[in-house]
């Protein structure tokens, strides 16, 4: 017994005999206090509850608190929160109902960049041949001249032949002639991605389109799926599984849907909703925690898209920029290229979203879990304090991450030497710049938004168990004396 424990009273000390409480006795300490009901404990029957501390049964502390999921809400909060959500998911599904597109549209091979029909090969034959015996390029004209650019590499050239196996000309061979300054070199026995043009002449209908990954990729993702798994046990499960989800959704609906000739921003918002709803709620559990992650997520996407649409109009950006984008409003010109990009901002801030609305949720209930008497004030700021240090670490993977995806770019405008506002205001840059700083923007207001609605909600919730448990503790102490 510590000098802080209270002192049992003669007639509250356990018989000799008693001294082993039964089973179902330890079971009822372990799980809380005994309601208090106003009858007189019976001896040996009821100071296990009242002095849970000063027993020596090894239990230094009460077993009142969680160490499982969240509590549940009270039925108060779960009706407010209901009539948040549930319109908002019934207005998703309508929206996915009414624009849902039965798959893509039918469509003829232009042949240009990638809208081509393909097939497989494979390298049987690598032969080194002079470059002007086997029609490729001398080695020593063309090109630039030494003063304007770097030299030419030297060397001979590599004819491959290649196989076709898939199709209707499986079996037939054609040759592809590799420079010596070529980025990419075959290998006997690599599979190959062949373009094939039916209607060009015969020796020009089949061309090496690109290199067979499909080993390597499907390694990396069993590598992935097998990380996740491990690490997060079931919920890594859940994970996969809502990533499989999100994939079908994108694929099956956001993608056909915009080809049908929908809004690409309205389709943009309403198939991430639904990714944000099915991933959140099958990662984390159908609660009170993951709906204020859920509401944290809605507004900050919703303040991304009026910023996102604002500053592209504002900027003038066309979202026309590269080879791809132009192919796609070739192909199907009812298609707004200006609402892509929105599509594009939002689609890509989702994902950086949801990690920091769950982080913060998770937080705050994770402090009022050891603190129940903190206030609304002091679990804002304790949790506010863990989203700084979030912020300040993902606003830099942002950054860094379009950087990154745009640094053959950037090395351009340093070979031409360009200014750094001539390069931050071209269009092609500026792009970027707006994506990431409007992502970013929304993903710093996530933060005190969503910490705030996550204390206000579970102080809101706990504030009746709080003086319910406290008036417990008091009756315990009467009936004690």
């Amino acid at each position: 017994m510590t000098p802080t424990d209270p002192q049992p009273h003669q007639h509250d000390r356990p018989h000799p005999h008693d001294h082993t409480p039964p089973h179902g006795q330890v079971a009822a300490h372990d799980h809380g206090p005994a309601p208090d009901t106003g009858r007189v404990p019976r001896p040996g029957n009821g100071h296990g509850h009242g002095h849970g501390r000063s027993h020596g049964h090894g239990h230094g502390h009460s077993h009142a608190h969680s160490h499982g999921p969240p509590s549940p809400v009270s039925g108060r909060l779960r009706k407010v929160i209901a009539a948040v959500l549930i319109p908002f998911a019934v207005a998703v599904l309508a929206g996915l109902v009414v624009l849902w597109p039965g798959g893509t549209p039918p469509h003829t091979h232009t042949g240009l960049g990638v809208d081509q029909h393909t097939e497989t090969g494979r390298v049987v034959k690598i032969e080194e041949q002079d470059c002007v015996k086997a029609g490729g390029q001398p080695q020593g004209g063309g090109g630039l001249p030494q003063s304007g650019g770097p030299p030419k590499p030297q060397g001979p050239c590599e004819k491959s032949e290649i196989e076709v196996t898939s199709g209707p000309d499986k079996g037939r061979t054609f040759v592809e002639l590799v420079q010596p300054n070529a980025s990419r070199r075959y290998e006997v026995g690599q599979k190959l991605v062949l373009s094939y043009a039916p209607k060009a002449p015969k020796n020009l209908q089949y061309a090496v389109a690109d290199v067979d990954r499909t080993l390597p990729m499907a390694l990396l993702a069993g590598v992935f799926a097998l990380a996740v798994v491990v690490v997060g046990r079931l919920r890594g499960l859940f994970a996969l599984a809502a990533l499989v989800i999100s994939f079908g959704v994108l694929t099956l609906f956001i993608l056909p849907a915009i080809l049908q000739g929908s809004d690409p921003l309205l389709v943009a918002v309403i198939g991430g909703s639904a990714i944000m709803l099915i991933a959140l709620y099958m990662c984390h559990g159908l609660n009170a925690r993951t709906s204020v992650a859920v509401v944290g997520t809605l507004t900050s996407l919703t303040l991304i898209g009026l910023l996102g649409s604002l500053f592209t109009d504002w900027a003038h950006l066309t979202g026309d920029t590269d080879d791809q984008t132009g192919l796609v409003h070739g192909l199907y010109p009812g298609i707004g290229i200006q609402g892509l990009l929105l599509a594009g901002i939002i689609i890509g801030s989702l994902g950086v979203l949801d990690d920091v609305t769950v982080t913060q949720t998770s937080a705050v209930w994770e402090l009022k879990e050891a603190d129940p008497t903190a206030s609304w004030r002091k679990l804002y700021g304790a949790a506010m304090r863990i989203g700084r240090d979030h912020i300040a670490s993902v606003v830099n993977t942002l950054v860094l991450a379009y950087a990154g995806a745009s640094l053959p770019l950037l090395l351009l405008f340093s070979i031409a030497d360009s200014g750094i506002t001539t390069v931050a205001t071209s269009e092609i840059v500026a792009e970027e710049i707006v994506r990431t700083l409007v992502g970013s923007i929304g993903l710093v207001a996530s933060v005190p938004v969503t910490t705030a609605l996550a204390a206000l909600v579970v102080s809101a919730d706990r504030h009746n168990a709080s003086t319910a448990k406290a008036r417990s503790r008091g009756g315990r102490r009467r009936r004690a004396k």
